[in-house]
């Protein structure tokens, strides 16, 4: 098992908690307020660690309009999109189908980086998505009320908008592993792309365009669930995705941080005080498998 395959599902964990705390702020906020509220505060946190350990020695010039065209793409505009459709479809399908950033992610390494797989990994990852799928589009029950399960506007919206994560994500995560590779500090390149995104959001505020304002006016619960929720999701996940990058391919850091919507299934029974539907499960046991495939390649 490389390391890099431990770093991946540490931000497939972060993102699964990070999805569950999401729900309640975003909803309050509206998408693109609690975005920017999350980078504002996540890029405070990172820059603090720069300064404190001294990260941005070695990262020379030319790595600032990479990491930042990589901030645009898979964070202002991905991260954006996925909540836009969290709060319209509910956690468990937003992310089945963001989980299909790592069929993007796997087709943009191929293309563009010559990624290839061996055949146990690519058993592995065909196991692994078919698993995610099953556990999230089978794995609700009939009878399920909870508000977290109802639509909330235009479903073909939220869908289209989740799908435009998943392939941010992915674009993202390709434009940012050539720097990657170079190994160079992580946290100061997590620090570059927030940063870069949060001021796009500033200037999306200022420009005067109505969807950017706050749908309601934040409170102290909601900036502590915001400013949690960046630090676990972003500030900590997105860093060791980008640590994944360094020696790992596109594609396999992709699928197997995807299968953060498996590990939601124990937070919702907690959440939802109901266990999930057999095909949940189901659904769990060929991720496990697939991902065993992957990690012991």
């Amino acid at each position: 098992m490389a390391v890099q395959d431990l770093f991946a599902l540490g931000a497939a964990a972060c993102w699964a908690v990070g999805s569950m705390m999401s729900v309640t702020p975003s909803r309050h906020l509206g998408a693109f307020a609690f975005t920017r509220w999350r980078m504002a505060m996540v890029a405070v946190m990172l820059w603090t660690v720069v300064a404190v350990t001294g990260g941005w020695r070695g990262f020379e010039t030319s790595y600032w309009a990479v990491m930042a065209l990589s901030g645009l793409i898979g964070i202002f505009v991905g991260d954006t999109a996925l909540f836009a459709a969290m709060n319209r479809l509910g956690p468990r399908r937003a992310g089945v189908l963001f989980a299909t950033h790592a069929a993007f992610s796997a087709g943009l390494g191929f293309l563009f980086l010559s990624e290839r797989m061996s055949l146990q990994a690519s058993a592995g990852a065909a196991l692994t998505m078919a698993g995610v799928m099953t556990a999230i589009m089978l794995g609700r029950r009939k009878d399920e009320t909870h508000d977290w399960e109802a639509d909330r506007g235009h479903v073909g919206m939220g869908v289209a908008l989740a799908l435009l994560a998943a392939l941010c994500q992915a674009v993202g995560s390709l434009i940012a592993k050539p720097v990657m590779s170079l190994q160079v500090d992580p946290i100061m390149a997590s620090a570059v792309r927030v940063t870069v995104a949060t001021a796009a959001h500033g200037v999306l505020l200022l420009s005067g365009f109505q969807a950017a304002r706050a749908q309601q006016a934040p409170n102290a619960r909601v900036l502590l669930q915001t400013g949690l929720n960046g630090f676990i999701a972003m500030g900590v996940g997105m860093t060791l995705v980008l640590l994944a990058l360094e020696k790992g391919k596109v594609g396999l850091v992709a699928i197997l941080s995807s299968v953060s919507p498996i590990l939601v299934l124990p937070l919702l029974w907690f959440q939802l005080k109901r266990a999930p539907a057999p095909a949940a499960w189901l659904g769990a046991v060929m991720t496990v498998v697939g991902t065993g495939l992957i990690l012991w390649r």
